[in-house]
């Protein structure tokens, strides 16, 4: 009888375009993450948790990827009694799901609906340095009202809310446009929905990148890019690219005199003035509240959703420098993004239902500030108990209940107790501040030895021996002192 092979070992390691997040990375996403929701509830709005998996249907077209259901998204189909179920997905947003839960209980929910939500989504695309399969993404919107009120208040609480993770004002900008002030203007130029129409919305959308130069270049025959090669471009002609550059180039230091310019671009557009009057609304709004241009900006080159949004959108840009991959400065970019979707609803309903809303991408907000420093620190461990007597273990589960009651993270180390030096290379690795020491002579004593980590590797990394007998890093107090002289030292420490 031949012998049966042995299965293979899986490989450990994660899918392509997936990864692990260790301890303090999820502590600063869920620090982040309270941050946000604590602005968010200020400004009054509820907390949503949706299903991970919606049915592709419920996505609709607003799939990366309608035509093969299972491409763009994660989808697998169900099978039912005749082979052939539903198809799932996990969701590629939040705003997907939202959409189908107040079609779904609408007549449960206030009107208009305030919610926020935050969690994982999934998108089935190609994966490249810094762009995963999964990640963050922090929503929040108002569904049910047409009032231009909603949307304003959409920016300012986008621009609070950066403030409230670290990104302090200079370092960011929120940036307003309105999708009928662009269709407008391609209305005055004569270009209806279609393959042309389509190209000169995405040569609007590198104006940041290639100013308005290359825009006229890409609007008419084509450019040489950075690299020599060579785009072609729209093939409009002078007259026909001249609205698009004076309304991309309408921006002004004075949001009244942006909306001018505005006004003078989408000529006699009934949409374009209509976006014009929302986008005035909007402006004379924000500061009312507060809020300039130096936080909240009118800017006509804000594109975005092309076939998602139907009136105001928004992008938060963070406007500090950084170095790319291969050393050259560059501006971080955008970290969150929104607008208006008045159409969403309607799908499930039949019936228009306005709603306006943000998205934070979490992770490139959190590689900001690791980028500025303002995060990604000295990971902050447990004070750890080291073992002397495997036998008392009860003595020393004691002393982590004194600390923990007293709000402080504690442990007892629960490895091989035998090398002692073990112990603190692990309280070490785990960036523990404090190591507790009680031995025999210490616990006949009533006694406890007390080593200042933090302290201790500063002594060693530079003192003499005469500053170190001066600085001492470990002490000895009463054990019923432990938990005031541990207090003490973190405080100390700044923790």
């Amino acid at each position: 009888m031949a012998k049966m092979k042995k299965a293979p070992r899986p490989k450990a390691e994660t899918p392509k375009g997936f990864r692990d997040y260790f301890g303090v990375e999820v502590t600063e996403r869920a620090d982040m993450l309270h941050k946000i929701a604590g602005v968010y509830h200020q400004y009054g709005f509820d907390a949503l948790e949706t299903s991970a998996v919606e049915t592709v249907e419920a996505l609709g077209k607003f799939l990366p990827d309608v035509d093969r259901p299972n491409e763009g998204v994660f989808a697998w189909q169900e099978a039912d009694e005749d082979g052939a179920g539903d198809w799932m997905a996990l969701r590629y947003d939040l705003t997907a799901p939202l959409a189908r839960v107040y079609a779904q209980h609408r007549n449960d929910l206030p009107t208009p609906y305030r919610r926020y939500a935050m969690g994982p989504v999934w998108r089935n695309e190609k994966p490249g340095p810094g762009r995963f399969r999964q990640f963050y993404q922090c929503d929040a919107d108002t569904v049910g009202t047409a009032s231009m009120a909603a949307d304003a208040e959409i920016c300012a609480m986008l621009a609070d809310t950066l403030e409230a993770v670290g990104i302090p004002r200079g370092d960011y900008v929120v940036r307003v446009n309105n999708r009928k002030v662009l269709n407008g203007v391609l209305e005055v130029m004569g270009l209806e929905e279609g393959e042309t129409r389509d190209a000169v919305l995405r040569t609007i959308d590198k104006f940041d990148k290639v100013g308005e130069a290359g825009v006229r270049e890409l609007l008419g025959k084509g450019r040489l890019d950075a690299s020599g090669a060579y785009i072609e471009g729209v093939g409009l002609s002078d007259d026909q690219a001249g609205p698009v550059l004076g309304f991309l180039t309408s921006k002004s230091d004075e949001a009244s005199e942006t909306i001018s310019n505005v006004r003078q671009a989408v000529g006699g557009s009934q949409m374009g003035l209509e976006g014009v009057q929302e986008l005035e609304t909007i402006a004379n709004l924000l500061v009312a509240q507060g809020y300039e241009p130096d936080r909240i900006v009118i800017d006509p080159s804000v594109v975005r959703g092309l076939g998602y949004y139907t009136g105001p959108v928004y992008e938060a840009e963070l406007t500090f420098e950084i170095h790319d991959e291969k050393g050259r400065k560059r501006q971080f970019g955008s970290v969150a993004g929104g607008g208006r979707y008045d159409d969403l609803v309607k799908r499930f309903t039949g019936q228009a239902v306005p709603a306006t809303g943000v998205s934070i991408g979490v992770d490139r907000l959190l590689a900001a500030l690791r980028e500025k420093g303002r995060i990604g620190g000295r990971v902050e461990g447990p004070v750890v108990v080291t073992v002397m007597d495997r036998d008392r273990m009860s003595d020393y589960q004691a002393m982590v209940a004194e600390l923990r009651q007293a709000g402080i993270r504690a442990e007892v180390y629960l490895g091989n107790p035998k090398n002692f030096g073990n112990q603190l290379k692990y309280a070490d690795r785990r960036g523990s501040p404090v190591a507790v020491i009680e031995g025999g002579d210490e616990k006949e004593k009533g006694i406890v030895q007390i080593k200042d980590l933090v302290l201790g590797a500063k002594i060693a990394e530079s003192a003499t021996l005469e500053e170190w007998k001066e600085r001492p890093s470990q002490f000895e107090v009463p054990r019923d002192q432990l938990v005031a002289k541990v207090k003490e030292i973190l405080d100390g420490q700044g923790k």
